[in-house]
């Protein structure tokens, strides 16, 4: 299935943070401690990272002159050796409901910088400075991996929608296959699945430039 050039915006990200923090109200309140997937996190920790990436870019576009050489100088922190270094730690005593609204602030943060952030502002990202759409297609990647590890630890079904899938492909993967279905190719390029006659990637990264 050819992957579609069409861009990818506000809409599609909200659409992406609303269908994760669905799937993952359905957890059971006793699993968030169990490892996500193939991470090294447990769920909580992962979702906390997922909420981090959704802040952090929406906090790149947010000064009046982008920074292009770094990430806005906030404090990342990690609550232990090992775990994700985040800005954002959600309250454990708000429990997975708390959790998951913290990552619904974060997504909503990242919606309202896509939507306002003019088209030609740029910001710094290590794999290329990015547009607001660039930072959007970036977000919606975190969520639909992340949920997908998430879903493995959770026992939850996941699979968020081909066309989705296949905007982010065309703005961040300009060079993944375009004749295979748009989610199993997504979690190929992230290193966390195989395709027919194409071994699992052991490094990966996309490009978050601007497409010409």
């Amino acid at each position: 299935m050819p992957h579609p050039t069409a861009a990818v915006t506000a809409d599609d990200l909200d659409l992406a943070v609303r269908l994760a923090v669905a799937t993952l109200r359905e957890a059971p309140a006793d699993a968030w401690d169990a490892k996500a997937g193939t991470l090294e996190w447990t769920c909580w920790e992962t979702v906390e990272h997922l909420g981090d990436d959704l802040f952090a870019y929406a906090a790149q576009l947010g000064p009046g002159t982008p920074p292009m050489d770094g990430e806005v100088p906030f404090v990342w922190e990690s609550r232990r050796p090992g775990g994700p270094a985040n800005v954002i730690h959600a309250n454990r005593d708000a429990g997975p409901a708390g959790l998951l609204q913290v990552l619904e602030a974060c997504g909503g943060l990242l919606v309202a910088m896509v939507r306002t952030v003019p088209p030609d502002v740029r910001a710094h990202h290590v794999f290329g400075a990015a547009d607001a759409e660039g930072f959007a297609a970036m977000g919606i990647l975190e969520t639909v991996v992340h949920t997908h590890d998430l879903a493995e630890g959770l026992g939850l079904p996941w699979k968020p929608p081909a066309d989705l899938c296949a905007r982010v492909l065309g703005r961040l993967f300009p060079d993944a296959p375009h004749d295979t279905e748009p989610w199993p190719t997504l979690l190929w390029a992230t290193g966390r699945g195989e395709l027919p006659g194409r071994p699992r990637l052991t490094s990966w990264r996309w490009y978050g430039s601007p497409r010409p």
